[in-house]
């Protein structure tokens, strides 16, 4: 009896070994993550901002236009009619941005929240013509729609289109515009 048991113990590890060797083998492929990066989403290749995007405040309106080059826009107000490059970026949150280049802004007195305090109104008169105005006009773009900071407050006191009042100009893209 001891060599039957010898025997079916001697089948029973045959099985088992030829068991194990019959499972497919797969290939584990190591794949190298560099470290402290993080997958940031891809803009979506079918957003576009061309259209024409027109505020129900003010008598303004901004066509944006795709070119071989990039975005191009045409901004009408019932001052001014301007033309110029467009252009699109992104921060590190995601937010997105348009900024209308080469317009200046209509307003600027700088940045007072640094200035030291004086009383002397010739030095005052002298930092007002030294002060450089800004040049383009950033707007947050969310679900097809600009928002315009339009000017600040007594801090940083600017107003980027004076043909409008609205502290927030809020430009909407109209539905019959290009998509």
């Amino acid at each position: 009896m001891n060599s039957r048991n010898n025997l079916t113990a001697l089948v029973i590890s045959f099985l088992l070994i030829t068991a194990c060797n019959d499972k497919p083998k797969t290939a584990i492929i190591p794949q190298e993550q560099p470290k402290n990066t993080a997958a940031l989403p891809a803009l979506k290749s079918t957003e576009s901002f061309e259209g024409i995007y027109t505020s129900e405040d003010c008598d303004l309106s901004v066509q944006i236009t795709k070119t071989k080059e990039g975005y191009t826009y045409f901004l009408q107000t019932s001052e001014r009619k301007l033309n110029g490059k467009a252009s699109v970026t992104q921060n590190e949150a995601g937010e997105k941005y348009v900024t209308l280049e080469g317009i200046q802004w209509d307003d600027y007195e700088g940045d007072i929240s640094n200035e030291e305090e004086t009383d002397s109104v010739s030095n005052l008169e002298k930092t007002a013509k030294d002060i450089e105005i800004p040049v383009g006009i950033d707007a947050s773009y969310v679900k097809d729609t600009l928002t315009i900071q339009n000017y600040g407050n007594s801090m940083n006191s600017y107003t980027k289109i004076s043909e409008c009042g609205a502290k927030y100009i809020r430009l909407v893209k109209q539905i019959n515009s290009k998509k």
